[in-house]
Formats: structure tokens, C-alpha cells, sequence
């Protein structure tokens, strides 16, 4: 089983433009549709997807359209009491498949909500294989609570993976955070501008540039990542864009990518790359075929509208490469 925490979950609204966005301009689009979201939620819909057991956990209001979505999904989830309904996340996608996001910043997490999203972790995460901390931290809490969980899910015996950004990525895994293994995932999900900040080779909230070059250059990239793995995180996986994904562990460095594509929507490709690798760990797959299969479902996401999430029958395992860095 693999449990997912969705502390700033939300409502994803796609708006498909009849043309062009243009600012300032009154815009004609087809009608929205509204989906579920959060990185953690996206995971556990591609893993359930993909005919694993899953469970997301998340704060909500007992009358959130979100808890209801999840519901008529018939996606599993234990969802803490909050006093305000989740945030409705904004996607206008042109016809060329350029998507414009407006992400609102989310319902503040007292310490109540905090207590009660964590007891509700540790009690899900007893008997799971992996436990995901997926997404933005919202209003109120504070960068290194994700460090502090993933020492708290120890004694479940569930490894962690932690997919975020920002603060709270590097209150995680930066260089000023705590050395203990405890507080360590036992996998790491940066793209290439997070892994540039993590790992110092650009300023917070400044990788843009310098993730650009690790994209480019895949080896640079798995050197940046092994020093991650020096530190203490056992795996690190590392997407790349159109230039696919990195997996760097103690015992190597792998690149994978997949056959040129058409992009619809990047929305979802990150959280898929990541239900990719946890599907394939769970089948007992070595390293470089986890690789792939994260590649294969990853890609699977950006040809697909909006939100939108794969499925088995949208992956193409075998239009992707690996090699051994």
C-alpha cells in the first residue's frame, strides 16, 4: 500500500480557450471542467490507476467539492476536518497546449489540523510500503514539518519519499538541514531548478538558469544529485523535462527518456513520474526499470488535458531508454 499526504490540497479548475491567451482581452473557452488535485491526490490516483491500494490523506472540510470528487472517484482517503473549503487551482490551457496555472495559496493548517493530519499518517502508514509528502505547505505551517514527519513515520516502518519545493524543500534536504537520517526521505523528487538550489549551484528561488544547464546535461545533473545521496538520501529521482528523469542511489546513476512527444499539459507530470517509480519498486523492479516506468508515466501525462492523470492503458514503457550513467 502507498499513503500520500496532501497538506494544501485543492480543487483544479481546467479552462480550455477557444484561442490564444491575450491579456487584458475578454476570452471565449469551452466549458471547465474540475478535478481533484494536490501533488499527493495526483499520486494516489495514478497508483490506484495503476491497481494498487492507496490512500490519501488531507485536511477538508466535511462539505468540500473536493472530499466529494474524491468520493464519486471512489479514491480512499481520510480526510481531516478543517473550518474552510479547499482552494480552487486555475489552468487555462490554449489550443497549442500552453497552459497558464494560478495557484491560490491554500486554507491555513492550525495545530489542531497539524496534530490530526499526523496522527492520521502514522496511523495509515502502519503495514504501507511508502508513505508520499507531496506538494506546498499552506498558510501556517511551518518549512520544516516535513523533515519533522518523516522522522515521526520511522517507527511504521514505511519509507518516505518527499516530493516538494521552496522552503520547505530545503528545510527538508538543503544544506542547513538536519544531518539525523532520521529526518532524511528515503527518496527525494527535485526537478532540475530544485536540485540547482538544494545542492547550492543557484540561490533560492533563482535555479531557473542553472537548472536549465542541469537539463542539458544529464551527468552534471546525477553529480549534483549524488551529493544528496552523500548527505544521507538514500534515493534521489530527478525529473528533466523533455529530457527525461535522473535516478541516483549509492550504487549508481541512471538516465532514462522517452521518444519525442506533443505536449498537451504539463499538470500532473511531476506526481505521475513519482506514482511511476512507486508502482515499479512495488513490483520489485531494479533501478533502471523504475526509472523507466517513472519516464514512461510522466510522459504519459503530458499528452493528456489539463489535470488529467494516466493509466495503464496510456503508458508506453517501451518508447523509453535507459542507460547507465
Amino acid at each position: 500500500m502507498i499513503v500520500t499526504l496532501t497538506a494544501n490540497p485543492s480543487l483544479d479548475r481546467l479552462v480550455p480557450l477557444a484561442g490564444p491567451l491575450e491579456r487584458g482581452a475578454v476570452l471565449r473557452s469551452a466549458a471547465a471542467v474540475d478535478q481533484p488535485g494536490g501533488k499527493g491526490v495526483n499520486v494516489a490516483r495514478v497508483v490506484a490507476a495503476g491497481g494498487r491500494t492507496a490512500v490519501a490523506v488531507l485536511p477538508g472540510h466535511p462539505d468540500d467539492p473536493l472530499l466529494l470528487a474524491l468520493r464519486e472517484l471512489h479514491l480512499v482517503h481520510r480526510a481531516v476536518p478543517i473550518a474552510a473549503h479547499s482552494r480552487v487551482n486555475l489552468t487555462l490551457a490554449e489550443p497549442d497546449g500552453t497552459t497558464t496555472k494560478v495557484n491560490a495559496p491554500g486554507a491555513p493548517l492550525d495545530a489542531g489540523a497539524r496534530a490530526g493530519l499526523a496522527e492520521a499518517l502514522r496511523r495509515e502508514a502502519a503495514g504501507a510500503r511508502w508513505v508520499a509528502l507531496s506538494g506546498s505547505l499552506p498558510p501556517g505551517v511551518d518549512d520544516d514539518w516535513y523533515g519533522r514527519l518523516v522522522a515521526q513515520l520511522r517507527s511504521t516502518g514505511a519509507r518516505v519519499a518527499v516530493d516538494t519545493s521552496g522552503a520547505a524543500l530545503l528545510a527538508t534536504a538543503g544544506p542547513d538541514a538536519p544531518s539525523s537520517s532520521t529526518a532524511l526521505p528515503d527518496l527525494l523528487k527535485p526537478n532540475a531548478e530544485e536540485l540547482a538550489e538544494l545542492t547550492g549551484l543557484a540561490a533560492p528561488g533563482r535555479g531557473g538558469a542553472a537548472g536549465a544547464e542541469l537539463e542539458a546535461d544529464p551527468v552534471a545533473a546525477a553529480e549534483a544529485a549524488s551529493t544528496l545521496v552523500e548527505r544521507g538520501v538514500e534515493t534521489v529521482l530527478v525529473t528533466l523535462g523533455g529530457a527525461g528523469a535522473l535516478l541516483v542511489t549509492a550504487d549508481g546513476a541512471w538516465h532514462a527518456v522517452h521518444e519525442p512527444v506533443t505536449p498537451v499539459s504539463t499538470v500532473g507530470a511531476g506526481d505521475s513520474t513519482l506514482a511511476g517509480y512507486l508502482l515499479a519498486e512495488l513490483d520489485g523492479a531494479a533501478e533502471a526499470e523504475r526509472l523507466a516506468v517513472a519516464v514512461a508515466h510522466g510522459t504519459a501525462a503530458v499528452q493528456l488535458p489539463g489535470s488529467t492523470l494516466p493509466g495503464p492503458e496510456h503508458v508506453q514503457r517501451d518508447r523509453v531508454t535507459t542507460r547507465r550513467l
